[in-house]
């Protein structure tokens, strides 16, 4: 497991964000990012910094720009000077209101950079939270390769050799999307999912045993990858010995715990002839229908019992 990154620099927040930097373009790499959580400087304003979380990025709304309008250009300057600290990221304007001569002096002054956004407050607030969220988050690197199935995030796990990347391949020919071979990176994004990437060097990248590597979105197309996905199913390649037992009706629920969820879980034997890609993707429906409520385990159980009790009634 990958420690969660240090931080994230404003160069960055930048750049993923899309902001436009008014004052100190040449502090964006230095001044760093360590926490996901935004600051709304209301009370601040006023003059109260018993609680000011200064290592937060200072997000400034119509309400808080207005707030600071009615201010005295003196009192502007007392307060953005004591805002403006050593490790205070950046100073963040949106609704493309344009940020206050003070703010701009006291940031100067500081190395603090300024920026501004068109979007409105609280949407601008959610983009920086998810994206720091995730550049910010513990990190576990799994063995296997993550594809986009029928829009389900499917993660193909097994031993080395077992035909992972041969099985992909050929998903890949039927239209679906490879997000990492080889090795993923996985993360928390909330309670309930896990998301997966590419590390940067293995990007739209796979290996073909006897081939070597292709570079997917190279031969296939932009549409043949993506960057990441959800991590909604783990479909495990065993391979097959006659001795080994193997859940032929699908009623064992099997889960895979990743931090702090547990992933659904499918084995499949691997075995000379059987279309590995073909099952995946019914496995893949297959989920979806149990996920939407239908389950034909469920079913067959059903008509069973049916099929017993009228026997016994003759």
């Amino acid at each position: 497991m990958e420690p969660m990154a240090d931080s994230v620099s404003v160069k960055q927040l930048v750049d993923a964000a899309k902001l436009t930097v008014v004052s100190g373009a040449e502090y964006l790499t230095e001044r760093k990012i360590v926490v996901s959580d935004i600051s709304r400087p209301g009370l601040e304003l006023t003059g109260y910094f018993n609680y000011y979380p200064h290592e937060r990025v200072q997000l400034f709304g119509r309400t808080e720009s207005a707030f600071a309008q009615n201010m005295s250009d003196a009192e502007r300057l007392v307060i953005f000077r004591r805002m403006a600290t050593e490790d205070t990221p950046a100073f963040l304007v949106s609704r493309g209101i344009a940020p206050l001569p003070e703010m701009v002096e006291a940031g100067t002054t500081a190395h603090v950079p300024v920026l501004t956004s068109k979007l409105p407050t609280t949407r601008l607030s959610s983009l920086i939270t998810e994206y720091l969220d995730a550049q910010l988050a513990e990190r576990q690197s799994m063995h296997g390769v993550l594809m986009e199935i029928y829009g389900l995030g499917v993660m193909i796990t097994g031993d080395s050799g077992v035909g992972k990347s041969e099985t992909a391949l050929e998903l890949i020919q039927r239209g679906h999307r490879l997000v990492a071979d080889d090795r993923v990176d996985v993360y928390q994004q909330d309670e309930q999912t896990i998301v997966g990437e590419a590390p940067k060097i293995l990007s739209h990248l796979l290996e073909i045993r006897g081939l070597g590597i292709i570079d997917v979105m190279d031969l296939f197309g932009v549409g043949a990858v993506r960057a990441d996905a959800n991590v909604d199913l783990i479909v495990h390649l065993e391979n097959w010995t006659p001795d080994k037992q193997f859940d032929r009706l699908g009623s064992g629920q099997q889960s895979q715990q990743i931090f702090d969820v547990a992933v659904p879980k499918i084995i499949i034997p691997v075995k000379v002839g059987r279309n590995l890609a073909s099952i995946i993707e019914v496995a893949t429906m297959n989920f979806r229908a149990k996920s939407l409520g239908y389950d034909a385990t469920q079913t067959f159980e059903k008509n069973l019992n049916n099929l017993i009790e009228q026997n016994s009634e003759e």
